[in-house]
């Protein structure tokens, strides 16, 4: 006992990160033990108990009736009802609400549990319902029963009993729940607190399906809830409960004499939208109610608009409404109706009004505050990420309206703000318009002849203020794919870009970079005479640009030349190369470079990274102008990774960039794979940057096959190399800091054993490399431990140890297997079963199984022997001793039958049972 309030006072000290995570492992072991129940039992009931200990007892109850009500004798657990009970008495008067819910929570469990207590709810109902101070445990409870029963998946039943026990405790006492609420709620001085629950308790059993709303409109709560509404205590429990009771409406033929209660209340709230209009709380809770009566009832309302309609113009008041938190509420309503109206060849007028009306709601929300108004930054970005929310709810105007009415709408709205005010136009009238264009141009026609060129002829006139400048570049990049259809727009659209680079403001530049890339994407078949332009606004004024428009331009060219014959792109690719080529071989021949001019030249390998992405191979035969190119500009690489290779700027671009380079210039690049291979894995033995390692990897997968002894010599050298150096990482640093050079020189062994397995398995660095790859097993990395999980399966279900007769290089590949299994298998199985039961990720589940019934398959006797230890090892808060023993014993049944099948099923029964004790171990951790 006092060793756990030792452990309990250690949080309330606050002390060091060690000594929480040891109390809280200690703690936890405790839980599990069945020491745990008389001890807890105690400190529950002991008036002289701390707070903390209290809470912690309660938790625990909670924690072992869903865990572990094995270890009580059968013949106690009425007794630990009992015991559950009484103490619910006694805090349901005192408190605190905390203990409470947690006796709840144990108690609803135990009565799943437990059906020889055939009249729990009726039962509870008697021991806490007759005392006013304990009502509202008792409500307490009955809200947390229909929860827990049907969200808790870890108590341990079958699917039978618990829809047995599940009718019985819920179905069974719907109507006696349903007439003890509407006794209390009219109860003599009962109090808002308690009718809140009461609320929060029926809106439970109406989601859990157990209350049926057509019982519920015969009973007095049906209208109390309404005239809640009235009520500031009330209110937001009240519009939970009605927003519960229209949900639970959906299947409309079979609620219909309840919607037809239902539907003239919620209209008879519309008057209060203005009533409340200076209260954004009562507003919201308004149009909360408005907007799940439109979702539920759309089919209705569009059968019925005289009788439901109604309900569309209070949503639109809502949606009209200034405060931006409440507007949202109603967009699911208008993109579902608008989903059914769409669809309709005639839509009613008053329909299309609502939606006309809605658009210019929507473009009066997107308008920027004026300068002189003070907005944080926060504020700002908040209010430019909820714009895109709403130009979502303007594509649900455009397919309901169409959109060549859309598009003429909101071009009106533009020229009567350019004519209004034509000495000094309000910019922030001209923007949102503009915005609202750009968020339907995904919805217009492709054959529109009149609205958008209404539209693009419009642009150039517009005033030269930066925020409209950039929204109308934006809208040229969404409409590109129309002017693809209509060409003869390009010109005028790609002179109205330049002049965006022309401007001093960055966003504009950014705007004019983006909308030229779409341009050049959508429109490409017609910009291979626009190409010298480019290399010409590339060569004056690129170093103008920001990096990322710079690197946008660069994608817009490598659009235009993907489209164009393989000689003529051949060329122009080259042309637009030699520049950044020029400036890698200069960097390269430096004694040394400032900061300045490495950033310079990175940024150079970052465009053409993302040319050579766009454009991608050529094929296997390429044309005259590229046979000579693969050699001459590795040249210039190896030159610069030789000089400047311990730079990580460098590293990363540069082989992001061979990799793009070589699968360019597929089997034409052979003569350099050796080379290439080879300056990687001195480099990476220099520098210990993983990425040398990572695009060796890629070239053997790109390579692996082939047979030319020169790249097989350079495979084996960077295994061999690589393997020693992460060998010594792991001698001078801890695992947890260098996954990137795991992950790495795991998915190089991948590619290895895949395609060179005649390199992987005769090496003599092969041992060394299995017990390095061990390491990522002990990572919190999920793609570290799959690729990791994935290896050594492969490994150790090589097709090497099934042949027979096995050929050869078989033979000796099945010895070098064998001997390292032999070796490291203890060490290996400890990483394996550690990992599993505790931070792996949860589709690793299939690679362990194949695993294990591999070690149990050719490596039987020495499982058997290295799996006592290792279970022993296991911490018991993960994995509890019976768990253990019948693991054990359900592999080595396996492995003496001789039926390898069945290890599935030992490992399937230990993951269950590791993974009840993670979600207990998660729910302590949050508790």
């Amino acid at each position: 006992m006092q060793q756990l309030l030792d452990a309990l006072a250690v949080f309330s000290q606050a002390p060091d990160k060690l000594a929480l995570e040891r109390a809280n492992a200690w703690l936890q072991d405790f839980q599990h033990s069945p020491e745990a129940w008389a001890t807890c039992n105690v400190l529950l009931l002991s008036p002289d108990a701390p707070p903390a200990a209290k809470l912690f007892a309660s938790q625990t109850f909670r924690a072992k009736v869903t865990y572990d009500l094995n270890q009580m004798n059968p013949a106690n657990l009425v007794g630990l009802r009992d015991t559950l009970m009484t103490a619910l008495q006694q805090y349901g008067t005192t408190g605190p609400r905390t203990v409470v819910v947690q006796l709840c929570l144990a108690l609803a469990c135990l009565a799943l549990q437990l059906p020889q207590w055939e009249n729990a709810v009726e039962s509870t109902i008697a021991t806490l319902g007759q005392n006013p101070a304990t009502v509202p445990a008792l409500l307490e409870f009955l809200l947390l029963l229909p929860e827990e029963l049907n969200n808790n998946t870890r108590i341990p039943i079958t699917d039978d009993e618990w829809r047995e026990r599940a009718a019985q405790l819920l179905t069974a006492n719907s109507t006696r729940i349903l007439d003890l609420l509407a006794m209390y709620i009219q109860a003599p001085g009962v109090t808002s607190t308690v009718q809140n629950q009461i609320f929060r308790c029926l809106q439970a059993w109406l989601r859990a399906g157990e209350i049926v709303v057509g019982d519920l409109t015969r009973s007095p709560l049906f209208g109390f809830a309404f005239e809640a509404l009235a009520s500031e205590q009330l209110f937001d429990t009240a519009v939970d409960v009605i927003c519960e009771i229209i949900h639970e409406t959906q299947e409309i033929d079979d609620n219909m004499p309840a919607i037809e209660l239902i539907v003239p209340r919620v209209i008879s709230l519309k008057p209060q939208l203005s009533q409340h209009a200076e209260d954004p709380d009562q507003v919201r809770g308004y149009a909360r109610i408005f907007a799940e009566a439109g979702q539920t009832y759309r089919m209705l309302l569009l059968h019925h608009p005289e009788t439901f309609f109604p309900i569309v113009e209070a949503l639109g008041e809502c949606a009209a409404y200034p405060d931006l938190d409440i507007v949202p509420i109603t967009f699911a309503f208008w993109e579902r109706l608008a989903q059914i109206l769409g669809k309709r060849s005639s839509i009613p007028p008053a329909f299309q009004d609502a939606y006309r009306s809605l658009m210019m709601v929507i473009v009066r929300h997107l308008h920027f505050a004026s300068e002189e108004t003070s907005q944080t930054g926060e504020e700002a970005d908040t209010f430019r990420g909820f714009r895109h929310i709403m130009g979502d709810t303007l594509k649900d105007c455009c397919y309901v309206l169409g959109s060549e009415d859309c598009l003429r709408s909101l071009h009106g709205l533009i020229t009567t703000a350019l004519t209004q005010n034509a000495q000094t136009p309000s910019w922030q009238a001209i923007e949102a318009p503009l915005f609202a264009l750009r968020s339907v141009g995904a919805e217009i026609n492709p054959k529109d002849k009149s609205s958008v060129p209404e539209i693009l002829d419009l642009i150039p006139q517009l005033p030269k203020h930066p925020r409209v400048q950039y929204a109308a570049l934006l809208i040229i990049g969404r409409y590109s794919e129309w002017i693809n259809y209509h060409p003869e727009y390009l010109q005028a659209t790609l002179a109205y870009v330049s002049t965006g680079f022309e401007d001093s403001d960055q966003d504009v530049c950014a705007a004019a970079s983006q909308a030229l890339k779409f341009l050049c994407q959508d429109c490409r078949q017609h910009l291979a005479d626009f190409l010298p332009n480019l290399h010409t606004f590339l060569s004056a004024s690129a170093t103008k640009l920001a990096q990322d428009d710079r690197r946008q331009v660069y994608e817009a060219i490598a659009y235009v030349i993907s489209a164009m014959p393989m000689a003529q792109a051949a060329e122009s690719l080259r042309t637009f190369s030699l520049g950044i080529l020029s400036q890698v071989h200069a960097l390269a021949n430096m004694p040394a470079a400032s900061k300045q001019e490495v950033q310079v030249v990175c940024d150079g390998l970052e465009n053409l990274e993302v040319m050579l992405g766009i454009i991608g191979p050529f094929g296997e035969e390429l044309p005259p102008g590229c046979r000579d190119t693969c050699s001459e500009t590795w040249a210039v690489f190896d030159l610069l990774i030789s000089k400047f290779g311990t730079d990580y700027a460098i590293t990363e671009r540069s082989t992001r960039v061979l990799r793009h380079g070589i699968a360019f210039f597929g089997r034409s690049a052979l003569p350099v794979v050796a080379q290439c291979v080879g300056r990687m894995s001195l480099t990476f033995e220099s520098t210990g940057l993983p990425s040398y390692m990572w695009i060796a990897g890629k070239l053997i997968g790109l390579f692996g096959n082939e047979s030319d002894p020169a790249i097989r010599t350079s495979f084996q050298e960077v295994f061999d190399r690589s393997t020693n150096r992460v060998i010594t990482f792991l001698q001078a640093a801890s695992t947890q800091q260098i996954p990137d050079v795991i992950e790495d020189y795991v998915q190089l062994e991948l590619q290895l054993l895949h395609l060179a397995p005649d390199v992987y398995f005769t090496s003599p660095t092969f041992s060394s490399a299995f017990k390095a790859s061990m390491a990522a097993l002990t990572l919190v990395h999920s793609d570290i431990i799959l690729a990791a999980l994935t290896l050594f399966r492969n490994i150790l279900s090589h097709d090497c140890l099934d042949t027979s007769p096995p050929p050869a290089k078989f033979t000796i590949y099945t010895s070098s297997i064998k001997e390292v299994v032999e070796q490291e298998g203890f060490a290996f199985l400890g990483y394996l079963l550690n990992g599993f039961i505790g931070d792996f990720p949860e589709d690793s589940t299939s690679a362990i199984v194949n695993i294990i019934r591999a070690l149990a398959t050719h490596w039987g006797t020495q499982l058997l022997t290295w799996l006592p230890p290792v279970l022993e090892q296991l911490p018991t808060s993960r994995v509890p001793a019976s768990a253990k023993a019948q693991f054990l014993s359900d592999i080595n049944s396996a492995i003496t039958a001789r039926e390898y099948d069945k290890v599935k099923y030992a490992v399937l029964g230990l993951n269950r049972v590791a993974r009840r004790s993670r979600d207990r171990r998660l729910g302590a951790l949050d508790s």
